[in-house]
């Protein structure tokens, strides 16, 4: 499935988009997690490495990592960059699904 295919779902898509190298996005990892297992299979979420794919890092006009963009019907509804809290990321789920 390809990166397009993903985020036209009609249910809200949360990428993350990280770089190895980034302490903050290294702290996002247990708060994605901790999300999946509470939102369940009402949003997907995926990890976009900025340095692998660095066409849909400029696609996106990603400036620094972690961002984490929500996409719905591949229009991204939700934007911040930084670490998000756990409750944050739900609550901008929610708002979406």
């Amino acid at each position: 499935m390809t990166f397009s295919e993903i985020i036209a779902s009609n249910k809200p898509v949360v990428v993350d988009f990280f770089a190895e190298w980034c302490g903050p996005c290294k702290t996002m990892a247990p708060i994605l997690k901790d999300v999946k297992d509470n939102i369940g299979d009402t949003a997907s979420i995926i990890k976009v490495d900025v340095d692998k794919n660095p066409a849909s890092a400029q696609q996106f006009q990603i400036q620094g990592v972690p961002t984490l963009i929500i996409f719905k019907n591949s229009k991204p509804v939700w934007r911040k960059s930084g670490v998000v809290s756990k409750q944050e990321l739900i609550a901008a789920i929610k708002l979406h699904t």
